[in-house]
């Protein structure tokens, strides 16, 4: 995603201790609109499933995953726009998102994570490219199907 913006006040740094060896930036899409400073915590309800509780706060390590977090967070919310992509800072320990990693693909491509402490906002990224709609729709449509046939699982 060349060309990318980010605004941010501090660097990401490396995984707290009994996380995966990894070092940021780490990042977060969603819909909700937040500044630096503020903390995405678990215990709120899931972007993915209506009226789920999520034990855990999702990010990754690529902007890319990222964008299909916000942008599909801001498509199931009916919000009409894109959702938005924040850098994070794990504020503790933190494991590979079991949804996508060697549940779905062998090892974890996706850079995902998942971790029950809170994540602090240290910036934006202002200028990011989505996809485009026909594919999000694709997407969209196979959550659909998942959903119809009872496979949405959402290991939390």
């Amino acid at each position: 995603m060349e060309g990318d913006e980010v605004v941010e006040d501090a660097a990401a740094p490396a995984a707290p201790a009994g996380s995966p060896a990894v070092s940021g930036p780490f990042y977060h899409g969603t819909v909700a609109a937040l500044q630096v400073g503020d903390e995405l915590r678990a215990g709120y309800g899931s972007n993915y499933q209506q009226g789920r509780v999520s034990n855990n706060i999702y990010f990754s390590a690529l902007l890319e995953t990222a964008a299909w977090g916000a942008e599909l967070a801001a498509a199931l919310a009916g919000t009409g726009d894109r959702g938005r992509i924040y850098v994070v800072e794990p504020s503790g320990p933190f494991e590979d998102d079991p949804n996508v990693t060697d549940k779905r693909f062998p090892g974890n491509p996706t850079h995902s994570y998942r971790s029950r402490a809170p994540l602090r906002v240290v910036g934006e990224v202002e200028d990011w490219e989505g996809h485009d709609p026909a594919t999000l729709q694709a997407m969209l449509d196979a959550l659909a199907r998942l959903r119809a046939e009872g496979r949405d699982v959402i290991e939390d």
